[in-house]
């Protein structure tokens, strides 16, 4: 016997502690949980789909809408109303204040705890928005940057309310044009975020999404539904009417009370920035028109961005609904659940 040869008690004992006994299974590797998101432009009917895919699965919904965690916004925002909530449990809707701050790290971590408490009821975790700053965040994990400093913050912010926001967005436009493409000149806590990171650190805010992967933990069925613009544009001006005669200018009155503008978010959000920029004018018939165009442009053109940012979003599926009717986009979207 040569001297690296070992004999068979030997051999046995550097064996064992990699073998299974007789009579014992392996046990099987842990599936992803899975989590469905459906996505799209406003108006496309994600909510009416979502409540139904609940239905059907015994599902609770979190919201991935920026704007409907606050309280006393729910006509602008289509908040889904109170008895549908009722028979299906809702995450994320009214639960800030107005004068309460809500950004994509809180969203982060507040989504993943509700889908925890779901799964926990054996409940299907059913993510439903269009804020696809927010969705991203859910898959990818929270933006990375460096921590705010106040004082670097506040020199921006004192900027932002000098020079305005569109001043400070073609300075951003051209320090990280990836980056600003995927905003507005409107999204002012964004854009001073982002100026915040490159002072920092000398790095375009994209650089910290390189490489970004998917959840390990969480399996995203990931839907995006969408329109023709020659269908979904005219729903939308319908929309903005109807919003109109729910009460919508009354909901704004009285947010303003509240203090909404002194939310930069909430202030500018679709149809509320509208609002109360008629609601400081004297009102005439063609104040009212004005105010009109401004709220359906500003509703199509928020749609248009939508479709822009989930194209870059490669987990997204995306589904004609126009063509492939309600009932069997849900239908199609809960096989894919059951048999992924």
């Amino acid at each position: 016997m040569s001297g690296t040869a070992f004999g068979n008690k030997e051999l046995q004992s550097i064996i064992n502690p990699f073998t299974v006994p007789l009579g014992h299974k392996i046990p099987p590797i842990p599936k992803k949980k899975k989590v469905i998101i459906i996505a799209g432009p406003t108006g496309v009917g994600k909510t009416k789909t979502s409540l139904l895919i609940a239905q059907a699965l015994g599902g609770e919904i979190i919201s991935a809408d920026s704007m409907q965690v606050y309280r006393e916004m729910d006509i602008g925002t289509a908040k889904v109303k109170a008895e549908e909530r009722g028979k299906i449990r809702h995450h994320l809707i009214d639960s800030r204040d107005i004068d309460e701050t809500f950004n994509v790290v809180d969203f982060f971590h507040e989504a993943e705890q509700a889908y925890r408490e779901i799964y926990a009821r054996d409940h299907v975790p059913i993510v439903v928005g269009g804020t696809g700053f927010y969705i991203h965040a859910l898959i990818y994990g929270p933006p990375k940057g460096p921590a705010s400093v106040p004082d670097v913050r506040r020199k921006l912010e004192d900027e932002m309310t000098q020079k305005g926001s569109l001043i400070l967005y073609e300075r951003l436009k051209e320090l990280d044009p990836d980056y600003a493409a995927t905003i507005t000149f409107r999204d002012r806590h964004k854009i001073i975020r982002a100026l915040e990171i490159m002072t920092l650190t000398n790095q375009k805010v994209s650089f910290f999404e390189k490489g970004a992967v998917p959840s390990q933990e969480f399996d995203f069925r990931c839907w995006f539904l969408y329109m023709p613009k020659e269908i979904l544009y005219p729903m939308l001006d319908e929309r903005c009417e109807k919003m109109i005669a729910e009460g919508f200018l009354e909901e704004v009155k009285k947010l303003d009370q509240m203090g909404i503008s002194q939310n930069t978010s909430a202030s500018q959000a679709i149809g509320y920035r509208q609002c109360l920029e008629f609601l400081k004018t004297a009102q005439s018939t063609e104040d009212r028109h004005r105010f009109m165009e401004s709220f359906k442009q500003a509703s199509r053109r928020y749609a248009k961005r939508q479709l822009t940012w989930f194209r870059k979003e490669p987990l997204f599926r995306w589904m004609n609904v126009h063509k492939t009717g309600l009932d069997n986009a849900v239908e199609m979207i809960i096989q894919d659940y059951e048999q992924s």
